[in-house]
């Protein structure tokens, strides 16, 4: 057998909920990613996080998956100063804005990383240290040919509820209903989690989820936000 095939058969390439593409930084964002990362951004290696090392406290920390641009992120840790915030994105151009703004706003609740969410979880987040996973408006990959790459997938739930403290919180939004849909129905059967919604479907949009630019917009088109709250029960 052609020895590049068994290698692919071997150690199969793991499917990537996102794709890094190259956008253009502004000025601005280069010089925060050079002048502020030392501060405010966290290395993605192989070495477990110490998150009351890093904040210099203790407190409950939360982490936002795929932050984009980070107006959701940065609005939370300036209106929750008594929790800790990580936000792990993958696109540079959103990782030096929040860094930028970080600086701007003096902010020292809230660290960043660029990387795989998913690599940092497996690596470098001990078990049963995060309060609660945020995942805001991720990828819908509404392509069917293509929704094997949304990252709501057993696997990844099973990973967030590793993380999650006891009673810790799984929070996701979409404005995608078929997605939305997807993520409930794998929810419900997910081992060791309760629905926080009432009528056990979706809840209101809670007061720590910010409205974005992005929303607000969407709901002038007439487009529909579908919330998610899950809490890790054993």
């Amino acid at each position: 057998m052609d020895k590049e095939l068994v290698n692919k058969v071997e150690h199969p390439r793991a499917i990537k909920s996102f794709v890094v593409r190259s956008g253009r930084m502004t000025p601005g964002q280069e010089k925060a990613y050079e002048q502020q990362w030392m501060h405010y951004g966290i290395d993605a290696d192989e070495q477990v996080l110490d998150f009351e090392l890093l904040f210099a406290r203790q407190a409950p920390v939360i982490l936002e998956v795929g932050f984009g641009m980070g107006d959701s992120l940065l609005e939370m840790a300036a209106r929750h100063p008594e929790n800790n915030y990580l936000g792990i994105e993958v696109h540079k151009p959103g990782v030096g804005r929040v860094l930028a703004n970080i600086s701007e706003q003096s902010l020292t609740n809230l660290k960043v990383m660029k990387f795989d969410a998913v690599e940092v979880l497996k690596k470098q987040v001990k078990d049963n240290s995060l309060s609660a996973v945020y995942l805001f408006f991720p990828d819908p990959w509404h392509k069917t040919r293509h929704q094997k790459r949304r990252i709501v997938q057993d696997d990844f739930i099973q990973l967030i509820r590793k993380k999650l403290i006891p009673h810790g919180q799984f929070h996701m939004a979409t404005d995608w209903e078929h997605y939305a849909r997807q993520m409930l129905r794998t929810m419900k059967k997910a081992p060791g989690f309760s629905n926080c919604a009432a009528d056990g479907e979706y809840i209101p949009r809670p007061e720590h989820r910010p409205v974005t630019k992005f929303e607000r917009r969407g709901e002038r088109l007439g487009h529909g936000v579908w919330d998610i709250l899950f809490e890790k029960i054993s």
